[in-house]
């Protein structure tokens, strides 16, 4: 609409930097998943396989958003990593899966922070959207923090 005080062009980038990061997250979480093995594998593969699902959930939000503002959501695997905030990680054991998922969820944390005070008040449909993806990324970590104390104390 002509009231759209944000740089559209920058938002689309960086939805699309977003939404590849989404997208990289959704592939090491279903890694995770397939490949968690141990005594206590079962419950935090489960959580590993709900993980990718909400992050899959992020990322059609992310991409609609990115088409109703007049762009087009870029899904192409070629520079996926590249485009991606967080690294994919396969991590050699279940220990190692968690750290990797609560590295990448809190890197994400602060970059949806970061284009929250972007964006500010400047795209508030897109900035209400992104403190909702926020939120449920502050509840991933909180998960995987806590699976991973329970680790440390069963050792």
């Amino acid at each position: 609409t002509a009231g759209y005080k944000a740089d559209r062009d920058v938002v689309i980038k960086v939805l699309n930097e977003a939404l590849a990061t989404e997208i990289v997250c959704v592939l090491r979480y279903k890694r995770h998943h397939f490949m968690a093995k141990g005594i206590h594998a079962q419950s935090v593969a489960a959580e590993f396989a709900q993980h990718a699902v909400d992050e899959q959930e992020h990322a059609d939000l992310i991409a609609e958003r990115i088409v109703q503002l007049g762009g087009a959501p870029d899904f192409s695997p070629e520079g996926l990593a590249t485009r991606s905030h967080a690294e994919y990680v396969e991590g050699k054991d279940l220990a190692e899966m968690i750290q990797e998922d609560l590295i990448a969820e809190r890197i994400a944390i602060e970059s949806y922070g970061e284009i929250i005070r972007y964006i500010a008040n400047d795209d508030p449909t897109t900035r209400v959207m992104l403190e909702g993806i926020l939120a449920k990324e502050e509840e991933h970590a909180e998960d995987l923090s806590s699976l991973l104390k329970a680790k440390d104390h069963q050792k």
